[in-house]
C-alpha cells in the first residue's frame, strides 16, 4: 500500500477525532483520555447506556459514523472485535484520514478466526488505501494537540522525539519516564499488529518530518525486512535512529508470537543489519532514553577522551571504571592544565588527576576547574558530577555558566550526572535537571548511564562520518 504522509499528518495532528465505541464498562478510557484535546471531539457508540454517560461528560454523540458532520482525521476504534468489519467499512465511506484499532483478538491470538479477520482488514484496507493503525494498539500521542494513549500521559508540552512502538505498554511508559527525565516527545505511535501500516512506514513519515530531530523505535519484528532496512538507511543518514529490539532469548521470542504476532529473528543478524544501515541499538528503555538525551542535547561528539570533575575519592575508581567499561577513556590532563591546578588547588581531601576529585574544599572552585579542563587539548568531553543533595540552586547556576561557557568557546561536549539517594533528593535532582537542560546540557542519573549514552553517541557520529567518506571515495576516483 502507497502511504500517504499528508493522511498520517492529519492523524498525528488531528483538528477532528471521533472514539467509536468507548463505554461505560471501561469508564470511557478512551474518551477520557482526549479531555486536553481542543479540536472537534465526537462519540459513536449505540448503546443507550454508555450514551447517557457520554452526554454526561460533554461529549456529542452520534449512533453512526457516517452521520459526524465533520471531515474526520483520527478514529478511535474500541468496539468488540466481531464488530471491526462494519466500523472498517464506514471508515473507508467516511474518509477518515487514519484509524487506531485499539481491538485486539486477530493474528496474536494464533487461532483460525483471529488470523482469517486480520486477512479481511489488511485486504479491505489495502484495496481502498485505508491508513489502519493497529490493530491490537494504543495508537497516537502526540501533546501538544492533547491526543493521548492514556490518561496519564502530559499535554501541553512537547519535544522533538520521535517514539515507534509495537507494544502500547511500552509507548505509555517510554513517554511517561522520559518525561520526568525531562526528554518530551513530539509525537509517538503504537501500532501493535501492523497489520496495514508497519514500522517502516512509521520511519519514513518521522524521517520526513520537519517537527522531529531524533527517532526511537522498540521493535519485536518486522514485516519485509528489505524496506525497512531501505527506509532505516535512508532516514538514519539524515537524523538518529535508536532501536531497542525485544525477543533476545528464546523465552522473549515466544513472548514476541503471542504480543503482536510477530517473528522473532536471530538477534546475531538483527544487530549486524541495523548497524550496517546506521542505526544505533540499546538494550532497555533507560538505554533509550539516555542515548536519545544524549543525541538531542549534545554537539557533535569527535573523540572517546574523557575529563570528569565533581566527585569524591570513593567515586573516582567507580568513574573509572563505568568510563572505561564503556570503551571511553580518562587521560592524564595536559602539563599546562596541572601547573595551573597547582596554583589553587587543595589537595587535601582531593585530587586532580581524572577524574578531579574536588572534596569539599575545592567545589567552591569549580568554575575555574571547569575552565582548565574544557580547554585541556587532552580532553574532546567534560562531565560534571553534581549530586542532588549539594545543589543548592545558587550553586546549579554556578556550574550551569562555565559548562556553556566551554560548548561556546570549544565546542566540546559538557553533560552532567546528576544523583541522588532518598525520596527527597529524587525530587531535587528532577528540578536541577531541568536546569540543566533547559540550556541543552543532558542529566543522567548514573555514572553508568551517562557514560553508555556518550559512548553510543560517539559511535553514531563515527558511522557517519565513515559513511560520509566512503560516498565521497568514489567521487574522487572519478
Amino acid at each position: 500500500m502507497k502511504v500517504d504522509f499528508g493522511k498520517l499528518d492529519r492523524a498525528f495532528n488531528p483538528k477532528c477525532v471521533v472514539v467509536v465505541g468507548d463505554s461505560a464498562e471501561n469508564n470511557f478510557r478512551w474518551i477520557r483520555a482526549q479531555s486536553g484535546f481542543k479540536g472537534k471531539f465526537y462519540s459513536v457508540q449505540v448503546s443507550s447506556k454508555s450514551i447517557e454517560g457520554i452526554k454526561a461528560l460533554g461529549i456529542q454523540n452520534y449512533t453512526n459514523l457516517l452521520d459526524v458532520p465533520e471531515p474526520v482525521d483520527l478514529a478511535i476504534i474500541c468496539v468488540p472485535r466481531a464488530v471491526v468489519p462494519r466500523i472498517l467499512e464506514d471508515c473507508i465511506r467516511k474518509e477518515v484520514a487514519a484509524a487506531h484499532f485499539f481491538t485486539s483478538g486477530f493474528a496474536e491470538t494464533e487461532t483460525e478466526e483471529g488470523i482469517k479477520l486480520e486477512r479481511w482488514i489488511r485486504e479491505t484496507a489495502e484495496a481502498a488505501n485505508f491508513h489502519l493503525i493497529g490493530p491490537n494498539c494504543m495508537g497516537i500521542f502526540n501533546p501538544r494537540v492533547g491526543i493521548k494513549q492514556n490518561e496519564e500521559q502530559y499535554s501541553g508540552g512537547w519535544g522533538l522525539v520521535g517514539f515507534i512502538s509495537q507494544s502500547g505498554t511500552h509507548a505509555i511508559f517510554f513517554s511517561t519516564m522520559a518525561y520526568l527525565e525531562g526528554l518530551y516527545l513530539g509525537k509517538s505511535v503504537s501500532f501493535g499488529n501492523g497489520t496495514v501500516l508497519d514500522s517502516a512506514d512509521y520511519l519514513a513519515y518521522s524521517g520526513q518530518d520537519p517537527e522531529i530531530k531524533v527517532i526511537g523505535m522498540y521493535l519485536e519484528g518486522v514485516k519485509e525486512g528489505r524496506k525497512f532496512l531501505e527506509i532505516l538507511q535512508e532516514v538514519s543518514a539524515r537524523k538518529p535512529v535508536v532501536i531497542w529490539k525485544g525477543g533476545r532469548t528464546e523465552a522473549g521470542g515466544r513472548a514476541i508470537a503471542s504480543h503482536t504476532g510477530s517473528l522473532a529473528v536471530s538477534q546475531v543478524i538483527w544487530d549486524a543489519a541495523v548497524k550496517q544501515h546506521g542505526a544505533i541499538k540499546v538494550d532497555s528503555m533507560e538505554e533509550m532514553t539516555d542515548t536519545l538525551k544524549a543525541l538531542l542535547y549534545l554537539p557533535t561528539v569527535q573523540g572517546n577522551r574523557v575529563a570528569v570533575t565533581g566527585g569524591s575519592g570513593g567515586q573516582s575508581v567507580a568513574i573509572a571504571d563505568a568510563f572505561a567499561e564503556a570503551g571511553l577513556s580518562l587521560p592524564p590532563l595536559t602539563q599546562k592544565s596541572y601547573d595551573e591546578l597547582m596554583t589553587f588547588y587543595s589537595v587535601i581531601g582531593g585530587g586532580y588527576r581524572n577524574p578531579i576529585d574536588t572534596g569539599n574544599q575545592n567545589r567552591i572552585q569549580m568554575k575555574r576547574i571547569l575552565e582548565i579542563i574544557g580547554q585541556d587539548a587532552n580532553i574532546d568531553n567534560v562531565v560534571l558530577l553534581s549530586m542532588a543533595r549539594w545543589a543548592a540552586y545558587e550553586e546549579v547556576a554556578f556550574q550551569i555558566e562555565p559548562l556553556m561557557e566551554i560548548k561556546r568557546k570549544t565546542g566540546k561536549p559538557v553533560m552532567a550526572i546528576v544523583s541522588y539517594a532518598t525520596p527527597n533528593e529524587m525530587e531535587r535532582a528532577a528540578q536541577v535537571t531541568k536546569q540543566f537542560q533547559e540550556r541543552d546540557i543532558p542529566t543522567f542519573s548514573t555514572i553508568e548511564r551517562g557514560a553508555k549514552a556518550l559512548r553510543n553517541t560517539l559511535d553514531y557520529y563515527r558511522r557517519q562520518n565513515k559513511i560520509a567518506l566512503e560516498r565521497t571515495e568514489p567521487m574522487k576516483a572519478v
